[in-house]
């Protein structure tokens, strides 16, 4: 039996399933992270690591400031691995996410052991997230740039390190340079398809709306953790005075938090969640927008399970888990055409696509995919399927990364 180590700033994460496999399998299991409060896994030990933020810190310069704060957390990160190794645990693969700077001096600790990166996300000016939206971001200043570049300073740092790496999809592997793309395989994270199946009976009770959901109701939904233009928070809101126009009957179920997880967060004093609603809110019918916050994932379940139309919009940036198991429940899904999304969904088979920065596209889709519900229920059932055959957690998706991290 083997030693693993798993480093990942927000542990479990990308690991929830793969780390306890590999313990019910017989291996030992340790994991380093940052959050003091985690969830126990069976059969894996859990340690915290705290970075320090030396005085004087914010006077680097501004191209510095994120690769320092990514070097802070590596020495930490580091500095827990060396006491783990005076105490006798010496692994024989580490499996790190480096895209927190844990990654950094790995190799400094534990020089025999192989290592393994889980390789998300790789920046560029082109492609990609950087500079997608107008709205957003003009063309770019050679400052900028300069940061762009240097944000893949310790993901380099973390490849040119690994004797292998995983990406979940292809669009997120070919982020990558040229140079690694040969050291990372695809292997998606996995969708527990026997939890998220469809339900034609399934209803639902929104506490925060006031509102009970059933079979047969026009419901609209949009999920994002968060409520902010990187997964179209503003384009959904801007098509929803066409949509209810087009089919007055539809409720709107909005789900997220009200900060930003992946771009800049909204001015000083806002929301993106209120900028956006405020823009159109006098062109709506607010009795059927209902704003949920964020839902227990059982309670989102069966939202899924009783929507009409899923949307899912997103810059080209990393997919969602919340887009695979709605597929997974059969939802019809009209998303945004970006890359991430065409690499799952193809138009008119098992879903529905839009340009991602037209609205009124977008509101006439969904109505009309609503006015077509009885018809499209080949579209719902290839949804799924495609979750079935690609993305299973227990069938695909973790025997797969057993072999991966067993090789």
């Amino acid at each position: 039996m083997a030693r693993f180590l798993f480093i990942h700033q927000n542990f479990p994460g990308q690991f929830r399933h793969l780390a306890p496999a590999l313990a019910a399998a017989g291996h030992e299991v340790v994991a380093l992270g940052m959050r003091s409060n985690v969830e126990a896994l069976p059969g894996v030990r859990y340690f915290a690591h705290q970075a320090r933020v030396p005085a004087g810190a914010g006077e680097q310069p501004a191209q510095l400031r994120d690769l320092f704060s990514k070097v802070l957390r590596g020495e930490s990160a580091s500095a827990a691995l060396a006491r783990l190794k005076e105490q006798g645990f010496t692994p024989d693969t580490v499996f790190v996410h480096p895209g927190w700077g844990e990654a950094f001096f790995v190799r400094d600790v534990f020089p025999h052991a192989r290592v393994l990166v889980y390789a998300e996300y790789y920046y560029a000016a082109e492609g990609g997230d950087s500079f997608f939206d107008p709205e957003f971001s003009k063309q770019p200043t050679l400052a900028e740039l300069q940061r762009l570049r240097l944000r893949n300073t310790h993901l380099m740092h973390a490849l040119s390190d690994a004797d292998a790496a995983l990406s979940p999809t292809h669009f997120q592997r070919d982020r990558h340079p040229a140079w690694c793309r040969e050291k990372i395989s695809v292997i998606h994270d996995g969708i527990d398809t026997d939890r998220f199946r469809p339900d034609a009976g399934a209803s639902v009770s929104l506490a925060a709306a006031g509102v009970t959901l059933r079979p047969g109701d026009e419901v609209v939904t949009f999920v994002s953790r968060q409520l902010e233009p990187y997964r179209g928070y503003h384009i959904f809101m801007r098509a929803l005075p066409e949509l209810q126009r087009l089919r007055p009957n539809a409720r709107i179920v909005i789900v997220g938090g009200d900060g930003a997880s992946y771009g800049a967060a909204a001015p000083a004093g806002k929301t993106w969640k209120a900028i956006f609603r405020d823009e159109v809110a006098s062109g709506l019918d607010m009795r059927r927008v209902h704003f949920v916050g964020k839902l227990p994932h059982e309670l989102l379940t069966q939202l899924m399970q009783v929507s009409a139309v899923y949307t899912y919009l997103t810059y080209p940036f990393v997919l969602s888990w919340s887009l695979l198991e709605a597929m997974s429940t059969g939802c019809l899904v009209v998303g945004s055409r970006t890359a991430p999304l065409e690499e799952v969904i193809e138009h008119g088979r098992n879903g529905l696509l839009t340009d991602f920065f037209d609205p009124q596209a977008l509101a006439h889709t969904v109505a009309d995919a609503l006015g077509r519900r009885s018809s499209l229920g080949a579209l719902r059932q290839a949804a799924r399927q495609t979750v079935v055959e690609h993305y299973d957690l227990h069938r695909q998706c973790l025997p797969a990364q057993m072999r991966f991290v067993l090789a």
